[in-house]
């Protein structure tokens, strides 16, 4: 019980630290959430699809492409891939935003995400996030599970 009250105490820290994109859950449906990398795609009609492996080995952990060009207004669905064997994520933002959802996730590792710009993928599996760049600018990915991002596992989008 005590460990379910600090759980979801630091949930609830964390959400109030978070960009409104990041807060989701109960409580949480009837805000307007704002992107800094765009907007939710429409999954019926993507402009193109690019897939995103997650791995690690050798001390590293990475993802590949760890660069993607996009122009503005495109949509993009990224397949996400985990080859590997431990749980990663993929967290669409800024530095900025995934630098404090980082501290967020130290206190809470096994962190779930209900937003449209972060997935989890177990090990051998597969999701997806369809987006549209409304935004210009220099954009990250990142895997924000305690010690992957400084393992090297952030990539970069770049919108023109």
């Amino acid at each position: 019980m005590k460990r379910l009250i600090m759980t979801a105490a630091a949930v609830l820290l964390a959400a109030g630290s978070l960009p409104l994109a990041m807060a989701s859950g109960p409580g949480h449906e009837e805000h307007e959430h704002a992107f800094s990398a765009g907007e939710p795609g429409d999954p019926r009609a993507p402009s193109r699809t690019i897939q995103v492996t997650m791995q690690e080995g050798d001390g590293k952990m990475t993802f590949v492409p760890n660069h993607i060009d996009a122009r503005l207004g495109e949509q993009i669905k990224f397949v996400l891939y985990n080859s590997g064997e431990l749980d990663h994520e993929f967290v669409l933002a800024t530095v900025e935003e995934n630098k404090k959802h980082a501290k967020a996730m130290e206190m809470n590792p096994e962190m779930e995400h209900d937003d449209p710009n972060a997935r989890r993928v177990a090990p051998k599996k597969s999701d997806a996030i369809v987006w549209k760049f409304t935004k210009p600018g220099r954009f990250e990915y990142a895997c924000l599970i305690p010690g992957h991002y400084e393992a090297g596992m952030f990539g970069t989008v770049d919108v023109k």
